[in-house]
């Protein structure tokens, strides 16, 4: 059992690394809008007890409102 844990603990720890590497080259109006869908599934979640509809939504408004607030003012 301690063997599937540690197993499961590298696994995790690899996709974190592999998700985290993937942001390198984004602008940061695409990081804007992904750290605001993810504040807003977050948000979302917590709102309506978990539900899927509440997380969904809430990452949609949270992407718009991040992709709004991150982009290049003129």
């Amino acid at each position: 059992m301690k063997k599937i844990k540690i197993n499961a603990l590298a696994l995790a720890a690899t996709v974190l690394l592999m998700g985290l590497a993937g942001c390198g080259n984004m602008s940061k109006r695409d990081q804007s809008t992904a750290i605001g869908a993810g504040a807003g599934a977050i948000g979302g979640a917590v709102l309506t007890g978990g539900s899927a509809v509440g997380t969904v939504g809430g990452a949609a408004v949270g992407g718009v409102i991040g992709n709004q607030v991150g982009k290049d003012k003129k």
